[in-house]
């Protein structure tokens, strides 16, 4: 059986951004872009209807690239188990209440059973101090829950 993987926003974004001249950037778009070509070709890939609104903002020809990237990726229903982990996840802290969308991704992931839920979002998903609270949440809800990592920690080989 192959594992599957919600590809959040950031992903695509990495995948598809101009070549950038900071050296951490940089790194996670070779990263991105090896990962996509090469090890997620071994998994069950989606994405929801949120990273299609998020990847379609800004400079248009930008999003065109973006929205070509995921083009052939199936789309994840944002469900209301989705909306009912996304809220217990701010309500309980996990995520902070400015990071809905954040939350919201978690939410299809988990609700969708997910294997993995790939992002370089440090900041509000795959981070030390918030991975904890975030399973407790979703475990306190009976789902199962996504292994929240980025392209470098899914392996760059399949």
């Amino acid at each position: 059986m192959t594992e599957s993987v919600y590809v959040e926003s950031s992903i695509i974004s990495y995948l598809t951004a101009r070549p950038s001249a900071d050296v951490v950037v940089a790194a996670r778009q070779v990263l991105t872009a090896s990962w996509w070509g090469n090890t997620g070709q071994a998994f069950d890939l989606f994405v929801s209807a949120l990273v299609i609104e998020e990847i379609s903002k800004g400079d248009s020809e930008a999003a065109q690239l973006r929205l070509n990237a995921v083009a052939d990726v199936p789309l994840l229903a944002t469900s209301s188990d989705a909306l009912a982990i996304s809220e217990t996840l701010l309500a309980h802290g996990a995520v902070p209440q400015s990071s809905e969308e954040d939350a919201l991704h978690i939410g299809i992931a988990a609700a969708s059973g997910m294997d993995y839920l790939l992002t370089w979002n440090f900041k509000h998903i795959n981070n030390a101090h918030t991975k904890a609270r975030i399973a407790d949440a979703i475990d306190a809800l009976g789902f199962a829950r996504p292994m929240l990592c980025s392209p470098e920690e899914l392996g760059l080989e399949p």
